[in-house]
């Protein structure tokens, strides 16, 4: 349960704030949050308790969490293509993981909200006029002439959501997701003869698998094969817009209590996690499992005490810790964040964000782009480290820096494309299948 005592939705107005968005026309933004305190929720309080089971199950080892999506949604991205297609890899993804790692995936991914961008500087020079920063579609336009924040956008934001939830849940209700059915799987991208045969060979197990079970009639028994659990997410950015979606819900217990009724699942980064400030305030408030950014700047002291203000109950399930360390620090700064969480008593779930800690610039001076060893790289020690303690560029497409320029899809950070994210699934679902032989056959 949160600390929800001297708490409000609006309470944390009192507290200093960053990342907020000034608006010319305070009128005009009063109205926007009075008709978006209005209108009714995109959630429900069962579905975000679900998830927080499920994620006190990713915590104590039983589940494997699967989170990815979008660093900055766009509204554009409220369509049947890219809709179907981040779904259909988030699945394949988590099936491929089920496969390896014969433990049961919960899959989050970062859409339906996630329109808003944190900046280290809100304003920008362009064509030797200062404007404002691109903070996501929520606040104003990529056009450099569409730059003034505009509270229509968070109706926008509000509405595009509702229409990427509402087409989502049609998809699975409609079998989108079911295992008799899987996605195809098309290995074309993979230039490697000797990893495509490896990721052939996984894809035919299960595809084998499935055939058995259906043949001896295993596969009436459940509803697992044919529906999946799925959950949303996005940074808790605006709190005004986040305040205006919290409702005074019931819970599954009948009890009432403060929920974010926009988003299953709601994070705060690295520069909005000060314990004394507003974003904190207020996550500590609600009901939701919360995320929390960790980078080489978090202070392992300063991490207990921002855990114990959002969760002194120590509630397992509610906090996940999402690091984002950089391929060069995993090795330096994981260790004593995990030992001290460890001596704090509280149990989160651990996440690896191999993506935001491993931007360079592309050989050409002006793209951003990651590369795809930095990514597995900090992933793999990510896992080492994990272990020892008890607890974009690459892949197999072979892509390069100058492929860059005629395939770059983001308004924002660089992020894998469906390729290189099956291939991390692959390369951690073999990671998972060599740990489990060398259990099962320790003297091979």
């Amino acid at each position: 349960m949160s600390n929800s005592s001297e708490w409000s939705p609006s309470s944390w107005k009192s507290k200093p704030i960053v990342q907020d968005v000034v608006y010319e026309d305070q009128a005009h933004f009063d109205r926007v949050l009075n008709k978006l305190n209005r209108l009714p929720p995109l959630v429900s309080a069962s579905e975000i308790e679900n998830l927080k089971k499920q994620l006190k199950d990713a915590a104590l080892g039983n589940s494997f969490l699967l989170q990815g999506g979008d660093c900055a949604e766009l509204f554009d991205y409220c369509s049947q293509e890219p809709i179907e297609a981040k779904l259909k890899v988030l699945l394949q993804m988590s099936l491929v993981l089920t496969w390896g790692a014969r433990t049961p995936v919960v899959r989050i991914a970062r859409m339906a909200g996630q329109y808003a961008k944190p900046r280290s500087n809100p304003m920008e020079m362009y064509e030797g006029q200062e404007i404002h920063s691109f903070r996501g579609d929520n606040v104003n336009g990529y056009d450099p002439k569409d730059r003034k924040p505009d509270p229509e956008r968070l109706l926008g934001a509000y509405f595009h959501s509702t229409a990427t939830l509402n087409y989502v849940r049609a998809l699975l209700d409609s079998g989108f997701a079911d295992l008799h059915e899987p996605s195809k799987w098309n290995l074309s991208h993979v230039r490697s003869e000797n990893v495509k045969r490896e990721y052939q060979s996984i894809v035919s197990q299960l595809t084998d698998a499935l055939d058995f079970m259906r043949t001896v009639g295993a596969d009436n028994q459940s509803n697992a094969l044919t529906s999946i659990d799925f959950f949303v997410s996005h940074e808790a950015l605006l709190l005004d817009y986040e305040a205006s979606l919290t409702r005074l819900m019931s819970s599954p217990g009948g009890e009432k209590k403060w929920y974010n009724a926009g988003s299953h699942f709601l994070w705060i980064g690295d520069r909005t996690r000060q314990p004394e400030n507003a974003h904190v305030e207020y996550m500590r408030g609600i009901e939701n499992p919360v995320g929390i950014k960790v980078g080489p700047s978090t202070v392992p002291k300063d991490l207990i005490h921002l855990l114990n203000m959002i969760n002194p109950t120590k509630e397992i399930g509610k906090i996940t810790l999402i690091t984002r360390f950089g391929a060069a620090n995993v090795e330096k700064y994981l260790p004593q964040h995990i030992e001290a969480v460890r001596q704090s008593g509280h149990i989160p779930v651990w996440v690896c964000d191999p993506m935001h800690g491993n931007t360079k610039t592309a050989a050409s001076g002006n793209l951003k782009t990651r590369h795809f060893v930095d990514i597995i790289q900090e992933l793999s020690q990510t896992f080492r480290v994990h272990k020892e303690n008890d607890k974009c560029v690459g892949g197999s497409m072979d892509l390069t820096d100058k492929d860059l320029s005629s395939n770059y899809q983001t308004y924002c950070d660089p992020r894998l494309n469906y390729e290189q994210s099956l291939d991390v699934a692959f390369l951690i679902a073999k990671y998972y299948e060599n740990e489990r032989r060398s259990k099962e056959f320790p003297n091979l």
